[in-house]
């Protein structure tokens, strides 16, 4: 793929997709401002619309309007889909009314309903207003289902053909349609009433025999999902079954629409997203980095950063209470950081271990004592293993073998409460219907400082005798 580099091309196959955005990124800003329109135009023909859209999202406010503006049409539309919503809201507002409009009314029926969620609905009720009568029907009845369920994210434009016809009838249908569906490649059959009755691929469709009739080709056991299906469950099942697309009914078995797999990337993506920042202590708010206010970042982190503080304070509040014990045997001391440290990353992997076999399905909600009980296992063994190396460690640093076993049992036993904590804790949010991410490695570490001080001081009693 070739790209203008001062008016010449050159030759980018070796170069990776970030060096390539920020090559056309570059060599676009630089004929913005040198006003050569015609060249910058150049530079964008050979570049696919997600690079384009990418190289745009990196210009300056003031020239990602200019940049869209030399696109043609067709691939205006086609950029426009794959913009970040915060630029996509920008040029509404720096573009004419009718240009917008045009683009919009051309968007994918479930682009278009993405876009409008973002926007206000001062915006929404104004973009509707002018979009074509098929058009605003089709994102009307996408908007009327609940957020993050199939019907919200699913297309309307899809190839329905019925059970009588011919092969040659449906291939004729299906070129009628393929410029305005989402996709050819999955095809669906309906009976008069749309009901849903089975499915077959295009390959189906090319090796059967012309006069062959659709029901005698079609998989009458189709795999759907109703509207008002969860999007993960959606992107589980379409990431099961290695389907390209999965059909969406109603509460009657009517086919109102299909999610396809470019839709599930993203719902994959979003709640991997939303899971990472549950389980690094942060509410997840779905806008991007720089596109998030300085408040905004530090509202999301503080919940947590007040409860350690809090949970903090409690296991100060215990070792003030211990003082007396702790400095007759000050060598107890230099080993509360190492044995708290240690439980927490314990738990802290068995929590993610546990909610990412959540996650995925693999693991679930009745096996929940059998994952607890293995996770125990596993916590002992690495209790043992750690707490052999720690003995002749802890003797080697301070010469008393009483304080070393001390040291070695507590982190035994430390392990293991983690393990069980880790796993249980994760289960006990999944029953209570919470999302298993919100039991976050903040939280989890916590919960074991306090417990592993109090397992500490306990066993150093016991053993020391005091």
């Amino acid at each position: 793929m070739p790209v203008l580099k001062d008016h010449s091309f050159v030759s980018v196959q070796s170069v990776s997709r970030q060096e390539l955005r920020q090559l056309v990124c570059s060599e676009l800003k630089g004929l913005l401002e040198l006003g050569n329109l015609e060249a910058a135009k150049v530079v964008l023909i050979p570049v696919q619309p997600v690079d384009i859209a990418e190289a745009i999202e990196g210009l300056p406010e003031a020239m990602q309007a200019i940049a869209f503006r030399l696109l043609s049409k067709d691939r205006a539309i086609e950029v426009y889909e794959y913009l970040d919503s915060s630029v996509q809201q920008g040029l509404i507002e720096d573009l004419k009314r009718h240009d917008v409009l045009e683009v919009i009314d051309n968007m994918s029926p479930d682009d278009r309903a993405r876009l409008f969620d973002e926007l206000p609905a001062k915006v929404v009720r104004r973009l509707l207003v002018g979009l074509s009568h098929q058009q605003r029907e089709a994102t009307a009845l996408l908007l009327g289902y609940k957020p993050n369920t199939a019907g919200r994210i699913m297309t309307p434009e899809y190839i329905s053909l019925k059970a009588s016809w011919s092969v040659s009838q449906a291939f004729e249908r299906t070129r009628s349609l393929a410029d305005t569906s989402e996709t050819i490649y999955s095809l669906y059959v309906t009976d008069a009433a749309h009901r849903l009755l089975g499915n077959l691929s295009l390959r189906d469709l090319v090796i059967a025999q012309p006069e062959q009739t659709i029901d005698e080709i079609m998989n009458p056991h189709v795999i759907c999902v109703y509207t008002d299906t969860e999007q993960e469950e959606v992107a589980r099942e379409l990431q099961h079954y290695d389907f390209i697309a999965l059909p969406v009914v109603d509460a009657e078995q009517r086919l109102v629409g299909i999610v396809t797999v470019d839709d599930v990337i993203d719902i994959l993506e979003e709640e991997t997203t939303k899971d990472i920042h549950n389980l690094g202590g942060i509410q997840s708010g779905g806008d991007r980095y720089f596109q998030t206010s300085i408040l905004k970042v530090v509202g999301r982190r503080l919940f947590w950063l007040l409860f350690v503080f809090c949970a903090s304070s409690l296991a100060g509040v215990l070792l003030r209470v211990q003082e007396e014990f702790l400095m007759q045997v000050i060598a107890l001391i230099a080993f509360i950081p190492f044995l708290i440290d240690s439980g927490g990353d314990v738990g802290a992997q068995s929590s993610t271990t546990v909610i990412r076999g959540i996650s995925t399905n693999e693991i679930r909600s009745n096996q929940a004592l059998w994952v607890i009980g293995r996770e125990a296992m596993a916590g002992a063994l690495l209790g043992l293993i750690l707490g052999v190396i720690t003995i002749p460690w802890s003797y080697l640093l301070q010469g008393d073998w009483l304080v070393s076993l001390v040291v070695g049992i507590s982190l035994f036993i430390i392990t293991v409460l983690a393990t069980v904590a880790g796993s249980a804790l994760v289960f006990l949010f999944y029953f209570l219907g919470l999302d298993p991410a919100l039991m976050s490695i903040p939280l989890m570490t916590t919960i074991i400082d306090i417990l592993g001080i109090i397992v500490y001081l306990y066993v150093a009693r016991l053993i020391l005798g005091f």
